[in-house]
Protein backbone atom coordinates (compact mmCIF):
# COMPACT_ATOMS: atom_id res chain seq x y z
CA UNK A 1 0.00 0.00 0.00
CA UNK A 2 1.28 3.42 -0.91
CA UNK A 3 -0.09 6.91 -0.41
CA UNK A 4 1.93 9.64 -2.09
CA UNK A 5 1.00 13.24 -1.42
CA UNK A 6 2.16 16.11 -3.63
CA UNK A 7 1.38 19.66 -4.62
CA UNK A 8 2.48 21.52 -1.53
CA UNK A 9 4.61 24.61 -1.57
CA UNK A 10 5.06 28.16 -0.39
CA UNK A 11 2.20 30.57 -0.92
CA UNK A 12 1.23 34.00 0.32
CA UNK A 13 -1.88 34.51 2.44
CA UNK A 14 -4.95 34.51 0.26
CA UNK A 15 -3.34 32.21 -2.28
CA UNK A 16 -4.34 28.77 -3.48
CA UNK A 17 -2.82 25.33 -3.79
CA UNK A 18 -4.10 22.01 -5.03
CA UNK A 19 -2.84 18.92 -3.25
CA UNK A 20 -2.91 15.47 -4.80
CA UNK A 21 -2.72 12.02 -3.27
CA UNK A 22 -1.93 8.97 -5.37
CA UNK A 23 -3.10 5.71 -3.81
CA UNK A 24 -2.02 2.21 -4.72
CA UNK A 25 -2.04 -1.29 -3.28
CA UNK A 26 -5.70 -1.44 -2.29
CA UNK A 27 -9.11 -1.11 -3.92
CA UNK A 28 -9.29 2.65 -3.79
CA UNK A 29 -12.93 2.98 -4.81
CA UNK A 30 -14.07 0.96 -1.78
CA UNK A 31 -12.73 3.40 0.79
CA UNK A 32 -13.69 6.83 1.92
CA UNK A 33 -10.64 9.09 2.08
CA UNK A 34 -9.52 11.80 4.43
CA UNK A 35 -6.98 14.59 4.40
CA UNK A 36 -5.18 15.39 7.62
CA UNK A 37 -2.59 17.99 8.54
CA UNK A 38 0.03 18.44 11.22
CA UNK A 39 1.44 21.80 12.12
CA UNK A 40 4.76 22.17 13.96
CA UNK A 41 4.33 21.33 17.62
CA UNK A 42 0.69 20.33 17.20
CA UNK A 43 -1.27 17.10 16.97
CA UNK A 44 -2.30 15.78 13.58
CA UNK A 45 -5.86 16.90 12.79
CA UNK A 46 -8.55 15.90 10.36
CA UNK A 47 -9.19 18.39 7.57
CA UNK A 48 -11.60 16.88 5.04
CA UNK A 49 -13.41 13.66 4.20
CA UNK A 50 -14.95 12.25 1.02
CA UNK A 51 -17.18 9.23 0.52
CA UNK A 52 -16.34 6.34 -1.78
CA UNK A 53 -18.29 7.81 -4.67
CA UNK A 54 -17.47 11.41 -3.93
CA UNK A 55 -21.08 12.44 -3.40
CA UNK A 56 -20.60 13.20 0.27
CA UNK A 57 -17.93 15.43 1.79
CA UNK A 58 -17.16 16.90 5.17
CA UNK A 59 -14.79 19.54 6.46
CA UNK A 60 -13.27 20.72 9.67
CA UNK A 61 -14.66 24.07 10.77
CA UNK A 62 -11.27 25.72 10.28
CA UNK A 63 -11.30 25.05 6.53
CA UNK A 64 -15.00 24.97 5.68
CA UNK A 65 -15.81 27.21 2.74
CA UNK A 66 -12.17 27.47 1.69
CA UNK A 67 -11.09 23.87 0.97
CA UNK A 68 -12.68 21.38 -1.40
CA UNK A 69 -11.96 17.65 -1.42
CA UNK A 70 -12.53 15.57 -4.53
CA UNK A 71 -11.55 12.21 -5.95
CA UNK A 72 -11.08 10.37 -9.22
CA UNK A 73 -11.64 6.66 -8.73
CA UNK A 74 -10.48 5.87 -12.26
CA UNK A 75 -7.08 7.32 -11.41
CA UNK A 76 -6.94 6.31 -7.72
CA UNK A 77 -6.45 9.93 -6.79
CA UNK A 78 -7.83 12.24 -4.13
CA UNK A 79 -7.38 15.99 -4.22
CA UNK A 80 -7.60 18.95 -1.88
CA UNK A 81 -8.20 22.35 -3.43
CA UNK A 82 -7.18 24.99 -0.91
CA UNK A 83 -8.25 28.59 -1.46
CA UNK A 84 -7.95 31.73 0.66
CA UNK A 85 -5.02 30.21 2.48
CA UNK A 86 -4.07 31.56 5.89
CA UNK A 87 -0.81 31.35 7.84
CA UNK A 88 -2.53 28.95 10.24
CA UNK A 89 -2.96 26.50 7.35
CA UNK A 90 0.80 25.95 7.40
CA UNK A 91 1.35 22.24 8.01
CA UNK A 92 2.32 18.94 6.49
CA UNK A 93 -0.72 17.48 4.75
CA UNK A 94 -1.46 13.76 4.55
CA UNK A 95 -4.12 11.58 2.95
CA UNK A 96 -5.48 8.38 4.46
CA UNK A 97 -8.01 5.71 3.61
CA UNK A 98 -10.78 5.51 6.21
CA UNK A 99 -10.83 2.24 8.10
CA UNK A 100 -7.41 1.08 7.04
CA UNK A 101 -4.36 0.89 9.25
CA UNK A 102 -1.84 1.76 6.58
CA UNK A 103 1.27 3.71 7.40
CA UNK A 104 1.19 7.43 6.83
CA UNK A 105 2.76 8.71 3.64
CA UNK A 106 5.51 11.28 3.63
CA UNK A 107 3.05 14.14 3.39
CA UNK A 108 3.43 17.39 1.50
CA UNK A 109 4.50 20.63 3.14
CA UNK A 110 2.28 23.69 2.82
CA UNK A 111 3.70 26.99 4.00
CA UNK A 112 1.55 30.12 4.01
CA UNK A 113 3.50 33.26 4.76
CA UNK A 114 4.02 36.77 3.56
Amino acid sequence: VQLVESGGGFVQPGGSLRLSCAASGFTFSRYAMKWYRQAPGKEREWVARISTTGDSTGYADAVKGRFTISRDNAKNMVYLQMNSLKPEDTAVYYCKAVGRSDSWGQGTQVTVSS
